[in-house]
C-alpha cells in the first residue's frame, strides 16, 4: 500500500467522503466547498511525515468459521484486530466516517448474508462525531446456503477505513469453507450478546416519525418514548435506501420522551418516497444501544 503523504500533498483516497457542506448545490461557492471539504477535514487532523504507517501495521483480519444452526444456516464472523489507538466504522459511520463495503463475488452455495452488528460507540474529534469500534471487532455474519446439505465457500472482499490521528483506506480478503456442524465460538457468542437491544428489551413505549419535505429531500422528526440511557445520546436514522445522505440528528429529551430530527437527501436532491417500515432508528448511549425497526406516523 502506498504510504500517506503530508496534507499539502493529499492522498488519492479521500478519508471523509460522507461530508456534505450544504444541500443547496446550486450555489457555485457551496459546490466548491463540497469538493474540497474532505481534504480540509483530513488536514484538521495532525499530519504525519511521508513515512507513515501502512495497513499491515494497524490492521489484520481473519474469518472465524463458527457453527451450523439447526435450520442449516452458518454463523461465522469476520474478526478484525486493530493496533492500539485505531478504530474502524459502523454501517452508518456518522459525520466523517468511511462506511464499510462487502463484495461476496466468488462465494459458492450462498443464498444470502445477514450481519449482526455489535453495539458501536460514538467518537468525537474536532467537533465531528463518528460511530464505530476500536481494538478488536468480531462481526458475526449469518450465511444462508442455497443447499444446506452442501459446504459453503465464503469469499469476501472488504473495503473499510481505519483511523487514528490519520485515516487509512484498507482492503481485506477472506476465503474459507463452512462445512459440517462446526463448533461453538466464545468470541462470536460474545459479539452476538453485545448487539443493540430491541425496543421491547429497552422498555420502548412507542415511536412516531413526522416526515416533512424540504427543498432537496426530507426532514424526519422522531418522537420516541424510551427510558434514558447513561450519558449523552446519539440518534441515528437509516432510511433503508442506498445512496441517501442523512445528517447528524439534533436530539432533545424531556423525561422519557426523546425527540430527534435529521434530514435525508437522495442523489437526485429532491423529496422522495420513504418506506416507513424500512427505517431503522438506533439510539446510542454510553452503556447501551437500542435498535428500533420501523417508524410509523405519529
Amino acid at each position: 500500500m502506498a504510504l500517506l503523504q503530508p496534507c499539502l500533498k493529499p492522498p488519492k483516497v479521500i478519508s471523509c467522503r460522507r461530508i456534505v457542506i450544504s444541500h443547496f448545490t446550486a450555489d457555485p461557492y457551496l459546490r466548491l466547498m463540497r469538493q474540497i471539504a474532505p481534504l480540509a477535514l483530513l488536514c484538521l487532523l495532525p499530519c504525519l511525515p511521508a513515512a507513515a504507517q501502512s495497513q499491515d501495521d494497524v490492521l489484520t483480519g481473519a474469518l472465524r468459521s463458527g457453527w451450523q444452526a439447526a435450520d442449516g444456516s452458518h454463523m461465522a464472523a469476520l474478526h478484525l484486530v486493530m493496533a492500539q489507538g485505531w478504530k474502524t466504522y459502523w454501517r452508518s459511520p456518522g459525520d466523517a466516517g468511511i462506511p464499510p463495503s462487502f463484495d461476496w463475488t466468488g462465494s459458492e452455495n450462498v443464498r444470502s448474508v445477514r450481519f449482526h452488528w455489535p453495539r458501536p460507540e460514538v467518537f468525537s474529534l474536532n467537533g465531528l462525531n463518528t460511530i464505530g469500534y476500536k481494538g478488536d471487532l468480531v462481526l458475526p455474519i449469518e450465511v444462508i446456503p442455497a443447499d444446506p446439505s452442501l459446504p459453503v465457500r465464503l469469499r469476501a472482499a472488504v473495503d473499510l477505513g481505519v483511523c487514528s490521528d490519520i485515516c487509512l483506506p484498507a482492503s481485506l480478503a477472506f476465503d474459507g469453507v463452512l462445512s459440517g456442524p462446526g463448533a461453538p465460538d466464545p468470541l462470536i457468542h460474545a459479539a452476538l450478546a453485545d448487539q443493540p437491544l430491541t425496543g421491547r428489551e429497552a422498555g420502548l413505549g412507542g415511536i412516531g416519525c413526522r416526515i416533512d419535505p424540504i427543498k432537496d429531500g426530507l426532514r424526519v422528526t422522531g418522537t420516541i418514548d424510551l427510558p434514558r440511557g447513561n450519558g449523552a445520546e446519539t440518534v441515528v436514522f437509516e432510511p433503508g435506501l442506498s445512496g441517501v445522505w442523512v445528517s447528524e440528528s439534533a436530539v432533545q429529551r424531556d423525561g422519557n420522551t426523546l425527540v430527534a430530527t435529521a434530514e435525508m437527501v437522495p442523489p437526485q436532491g429532491k423529496p422522495f418516497a420513504l418506506d416507513r417500515s424500512m427505517v431503522v432508528v438506533t439510539v446510542i448511549s454510553d452503556d447501551r444501544a437500542v435498535e428500533i425497526r420501523g417508524c410509523p406516523a405519529p
